[in-house]
């Protein structure tokens, strides 16, 4: 049932002193974008009446067919908490609409809608919970961002060595104010790196928190005089930041992956085809859930990251862990998704692939074990377990072969996708970098 209704927004709106509604949508790349209003059109924005130029959104559409309209989710209305009160800003989550009135087809909110639709028909709910890692760097005097770090702290330290812990408070209360469900709140193991994690819920709420929740973290490091960056890989000799995903398909409000006869995992079948699924696509959807050049620096071994495709109920070297949880709090936790990644096609391509491992009874092939970080190429080769793409460009070559995940982004996300991840491989590839410098300029 939705939250709010055309009238209910209005009304809060006037009690609260809005003036300025930010109409806030993601492009293809999930970077976030705002259409600022005054309140006086607040009405016209809830009826779907405010245009844009797609045009200038990466992704979106050609110059001859720029105009879109914006369709805002009602119960994505909330207040900025930081920002003044009188006069106070708030924000609606906003869908993409053609001059047809039709949802428009490269919209990566309405891509993730299709596929949970697809999953609806099946009779499943996907419910996601995420982990998403940052770090907060200091400022230069010129005002950009360094990767100076705050602090030197390390997992779960406190002040006075976690020197961002006020700055963390301050993101998890104004997450609760605009409504989140926060759940914990710590440093994690590089110096300057934060984790906040919140409550799971369907898929198309949990893609609109990470963008909230990665706009509200920006914004309130600002504040503090820091930068918060979701890159996945800022220093180099540390570890990158990841964005775990604990996943689980509900059916009449019941976990569909809890079985309780299953006494090694606490795992229905339903939820084995899944994991199946994700494995045999994971090559494939890779460029989507790590798209940056940067993403591949992090997924290498030794540092927790896995770089290994396989499943385990034992191993936090794996790919894929199920954790001990059980009951309705059964679920599978998927390690290598990263924060830059469009949080609405990451979702839309993993439960694709799961579903696909549904519908085809994809077994997952027998745990892991064994820590895989110290196996060697042969005891891996021995037991069949693969290696995720090496770089964007070789996870690309893998994501236009798999049909599964293509049909899930559509024609044109996929073309335009991969356009935009073409230019960023051959730009970094022409570059040269200061390892190069350091590495050759004294020898040759």
């Amino acid at each position: 049932m939705p939250k709010y209704t055309k009238s209910d927004i209005l009304k809060k709106a006037q009690e609260l002193d809005v003036k300025f509604i930010r109409l806030q949508f993601t492009d293809i790349l999930g970077i976030i974008k705002n259409v600022t209003i005054t309140v006086e059109q607040l009405e016209d924005a809830l009826d779907g009446k405010i245009m844009f130029d797609g045009s200038s959104i990466e992704g979106f559409t050609r110059i001859q067919e720029s105009d879109m309209y914006l369709r805002p989710d009602y119960d994505t209305f909330c207040i900025l908490p930081w920002r003044p009160r009188r006069g106070a800003e708030a924000r609606l989550m906003c869908d993409i609409y053609t001059t047809d009135q039709e949802p428009f087809i490269g919209c990566p909110r309405t891509i993730l809608k299709k596929v949970c639709d697809e999953a609806k028909a099946m009779g499943y709910e996907f419910q996601v919970g995420p982990e998403p890692e940052f770090f907060l760097f200091q400022l230069g005097e010129d005002g950009r961002p360094t990767i100076k770090t705050n602090d030197r702290g390390g997992y779960f330290d406190l002040s006075p060595v976690d020197l961002g812990e006020n700055a963390r408070r301050d993101i998890v209360l104004a997450l609760e104010e605009m409504g989140f469900e926060v759940e914990a709140a710590h440093h994690e193991v590089a110096p300057g790196q934060h984790e906040i994690d919140f409550k799971y819920a369907p898929a198309l709420r949990t893609a609109d928190n990470i963008v909230t929740f990665k706009f509200v973290t920006k914004a309130i490091a600002m504040e503090h005089g820091l930068y918060a960056t979701f890159m996945p890989k800022p220093i180099f000799g540390e570890n990158g930041s990841g964005m775990h995903l604990h996943m689980s398909l509900f059916k009449d409000g019941v976990n569909a992956f809890y079985d309780p006869e299953d006494r090694e995992t606490g795992l229905s079948q339903i939820a084995k085809y899944f994991i199946g699924g994700i494995l045999h696509h994971v090559k494939g959807f890779t460029a989507i859930t790590n798209p940056t050049v940067n993403s591949y620096k992090r997924l290498v071994p030794g540092y927790e990251a896995p770089v290994y495709i396989s499943w385990s109920s034992k191993n936090r070297s794996a790919l894929v862990r199920v954790p001990a949880a059980r009951g309705n709090a059964s679920r599978i936790e998927l390690r290598s998704p990263d924060p830059s990644a469009n949080p609405y096609l990451a979702l839309a391509v993993i439960l694709a692939a799961g579903l696909d491992g549904i519908k085809n009874k994809i077994e997952p092939g027998p745990q892991t074990f064994d820590n895989i970080y110290e196996m060697t190429p042969a005891e891996r080769l021995a037991q069949g377990i693969e290696n995720l793409p090496g770089t964007l460009k070789e996870a690309l070559e893998y994501l236009s072969k798999d049909e599964v995940i293509k049909k899930a982004l559509g024609p044109h996300a996929y073309e335009h996708f991969v356009k935009a991840k073409l230019i960023e491989w051959d730009t970094y590839k022409t570059q040269v970098h200061q390892w190069e410098l350091d590495q050759y300029l004294p020898i040759f």
